[in-house]
């Protein structure tokens, strides 16, 4: 017997899913633009790229430090070890894919992003 709350829908009615209405910023659905693949491979890029040169670098200093101990003690400069120097380095390699980060995303990323959401917000039927 069915559901007293549900008694008042067809049949036809009850056996279809429910369905969300679409957010305004999906893709249409026959699949995303060309503009959204873009935007999707520009954001990518720049996530791998500033990515592997943080994590990169670390991982270089990690790889000397457990394979190459003799390399990271050998004394460079001023008193300091050679892994000493490479460690304090870190920090302004880290800094370098910040700014790395930031110049991709207002240079190539963002660009993409503010043309597709002026395009989303343009009312139907072409009014700009």
């Amino acid at each position: 017997m069915p559901h007293p709350a549900h008694a008042h829908r067809s049949p036809a009615h009850r056996s279809r899913p429910h369905r969300l209405p679409r957010h305004p910023d999906l893709p249409p659905p026959g699949g995303p633009s060309r503009e959204l693949v873009l935007l999707r491979t520009a954001y990518r890029r720049q996530r791998r790229v500033a990515t592997l040169t943080a994590l990169g670098y670390f991982t270089l200093f990690l790889l000397l430090s457990a394979f190459a101990p003799a390399v990271m003690n050998r004394s460079a400069s001023g008193g300091l070890s050679t892994g000493m120097l490479i460690g304090l380095c870190q920090l302004p390699v880290s800094c370098v894919a910040l700014l790395l980060y930031e110049y991709t995303a207002r240079r190539r990323v963002d660009p993409l992003a503010h043309r597709l959401r002026r395009r989303g917000r343009r009312p139907a039927g072409g009014g700009r």
